[in-house]
């Protein structure tokens, strides 16, 4: 027993000894493959959102609970919106990888940060319709009419307006409309209020109207859609406002939208509607981009208030180009791989897929060297001995040395030979060995036997 393990063991040995510069070179392949391709995601992104209780801080909170479930850590960073989000991703010294950027809301920044060089931007396909909302007092309409409803954005002229806070996009945005509609800011009493303090100066009667940029179903929004006093301006042009703005879509709030048993809205809402998209950062890793894709499907792929199940997120209604890794899951889906294997290893064959089919195009050739060297190398057990063997037959022949010191050296090879092992498939060069010795020993024994 304990030699057929020691014979079983000694064959491991030759093909491990035979095979691992074979596996060796194949290894490095793979690491500096690995190394090269980079196939594994970082596990910490930074993701700026918006204020606190915007819809993008609320959204971020959804994103990062989605990509946990593959180890990864979401850092959500507030801003101040829109404008402040692309101009971090565009700053190299910011540790930003992804960030939400509203359509409309960074033409001007765009021209700004390609003059200083900023870092080039991809888009990963536009989120969800966030309305252009403008919410006036009851009480400040009363001066242009009985109705006490502004229909016209040129009769803002005097009012007391808040365009949005510093970086929030909202004042690029509204300053575009009120172009459209040939007024001059200056003709408006301007503020830049936060969020919250600016819907508490409206409550409080300190300004006239607010203009935001918000999906419907942020509660800041519903808030003041329900609040007596409070109206929000009905963009019944809105279809001019999408043709003469391309990056303005015309929407519609339907009647009863919010709540069906009290019919709020009381009647149909036209709004014109900014697309938001989630921005990326050229050069952040393709898997991260891959897994941000996924999670915008699963969070913003159902039905809302303005879009219908099915038509977010979309590659469509982008100013950025999009990234490669969006373009396939439009078009193609989900990998196949990911359904059946964990992220990790999908995602690795996935990204490596091209480099291991080049290594073992590589590989191939090589490996049909190892049967011959295995194949040497057993065998050189056995051979190696011939030549001591044809050695003393030599010295028989020139009569060099007595036959009784060769067949002493005979005799000792052939003790040597008893203790030679090899797989069963090459035993036949074994007992050959012996043969050849016995009938060396027998010659060298008659001469012996025959000798003075």
């Amino acid at each position: 027993m304990a030699r057929s393990l020691r014979n079983t063991l000694l064959s491991a040995r030759d093909l491990v000894a035979t095979a691992g510069p074979f596996l060796l070179i194949a290894l490095v392949l793979l690491a500096g493959a690995y190394f090269l391709l980079d196939p594994a995601p970082p596990r910490r992104v930074v993701l700026a959102t918006g204020p606190e209780q915007s819809d993008y801080a609320e959204f971020g909170k959804r994103y990062a609970a989605e990509l946990k479930r593959y180890g990864i850590e979401v850092v959500q960073k507030p801003t101040h919106g829109s404008s402040e989000n692309r101009r971090l991703l565009r700053d190299p010294a910011q540790a930003v990888d992804l960030a939400f950027v509203r359509g409309g809301s960074s033409d001007a920044a765009r021209a700004i940060d390609e003059e200083k060089g900023g870092a080039p931007l991809t888009s990963l396909g536009s989120l969800y319709l966030e309305p252009v909302w403008l919410f006036y007092r009851s009480e400040a309409a009363k001066r242009l009419n009985r109705e006490a409803t502004l229909t016209q954005l040129a009769e803002l002229s005097g009012w007391r307006v808040n365009v949005g806070a510093r970086g929030s996009g909202v004042t690029g945005l509204f300053a575009k409309l009120l172009h459209a509609n040939g007024i001059e800011r200056a003709r408006l009493k301007e503020s830049r209020l936060e969020q919250t303090q600016a819907v508490m100066a409206l409550l409080a009667g300190e300004i006239d109207a607010l203009a935001l940029a918000a999906a419907p179903e942020s509660l800041m929004v519903q808030m003041l859609l329900q609040t007596p006093g409070v109206k929000a301006f009905e963009f019944t042009q809105a279809e001019a406002y999408a043709r003469r703005l391309p990056f303005l879509s015309a929407a519609l709030l339907p009647r009863g939208v919010m709540d069906l048993a009290r019919n709020l809205p009381a009647r149909d809402l036209p709004l014109v509607a900014a697309t938001t998209t989630l921005v990326a950062r050229e050069g952040t890793h393709p898997a991260l981009l891959q897994l941000f894709v996924q999670a915008a499907q699963k969070i913003h792929g159902g039905a809302g208030w303005l879009a219908r199940a099915g038509q977010f997120p979309s590659p469509q209604q982008s100013e950025l180009p999009l990234a490669r890794e969006a373009e396939r899951y439009y078009r193609n889906g989900p990998p196949l791989l990911q359904r059946y294997l964990p992220f990790w290893l999908a995602n690795m064959i996935d990204r490596m897929w091209v480099v291991l089919v080049s290594i073992i195009a590589v590989l191939i050739p090589l490996a049909r060297v190892l049967p011959p060297l295995y194949e040497f190398r057993v065998r050189s057990r056995v051979f190696r001995w011939y030549r001591q063997l044809r050695e003393i037959e030599a010295a028989f022949r020139t009569n060099k040395t007595p036959p009784s010191e060769l067949l002493a050296e005979v005799n000792a090879l052939d003790a040597k030979a008893q203790h030679i092992s090899v797989p069963l498939s090459y035993a036949d060069e074994l007992y050959s060995l012996r043969s050849h010795i016995q009938l060396v020993r027998e010659r060298l024994s008659a001469a012996a036997a025959t000798a003075p």
